[in-house]
């Protein structure tokens, strides 16, 4: 399965969150045994991430629900322009398996009122 295309406008000095819920058949994919990361770089190649999203699953142990988020002080800290990210979800016990859920490119809007 490939990774659904997403997009994401960021305001520049913001606090954002992405929240959505893993389905599998149809039907939400409990998390337990699960941890998802994500990052933002510069370009697909660059060597450091210009961050790392905070993620929580709240109830996705039971619901499926992931939320990626970064907070106003790091947002903040981003050059407006553009990005790219990916979301992944990776089993946290034995052999690490990895499923690219989301990806696309992120568009940090310039912050005017500072």
């Amino acid at each position: 399965m490939s990774a659904a295309r997403y997009n994401l406008i960021i305001d520049q000095g913001s606090d954002f969150a992405l929240e959505f819920i893993v389905k599998e058949d149809g039907t939400a994919k409990p998390l337990t045994g699960y941890n998802a990361r994500a990052q933002l770089r510069s370009t697909k190649d660059s060597e450091s991430a210009a961050a790392t999203f905070g993620i929580s699953t709240e109830d996705g142990l039971v619901t499926g629900k992931i939320r990626a988020s970064l907070s106003s002080a790091i947002t903040g800290l981003l050059t407006a322009g553009r990005y790219y990210y990916d979301l992944e979800l990776y089993t946290t016990g034995g052999t690490e398996l990895v499923t690219r859920l989301l990806e696309g490119t992120v568009t940090v809007t310039r912050e005017v009122t500072r």
